[in-house]
């Protein structure tokens, strides 16, 4: 990817999430593929009372965690 082309969809947040919660985007990822929930909303809802996410910051992790293991 050049330097010019820009990050889209949930991918786009994880700078901003690793800078404000200080864990890398792989943790995250690892912590909700861990858990025993599996709907969406339910893992956002427990991102955000667990840890203190926001709720766009939770919602893209998920997203992108779903979207991957569905491919």
């Amino acid at each position: 990817m050049s330097t010019q082309e820009k990050v889209k969809g949930p991918a786009s947040y994880f700078p901003s999430i690793e800078k404000k919660y200080g864990r890398p985007v792989a943790e995250w990822q690892q912590l909700i593929a861990d858990s025993p929930l599996t709907r969406h909303m339910e893992l956002v809802a427990w991102l955000k009372s667990e840890y203190g996410l926001g709720h766009g910051h939770a919602n893209a992790l998920v997203a992108h965690h779903l979207a991957a293991r569905s491919k």
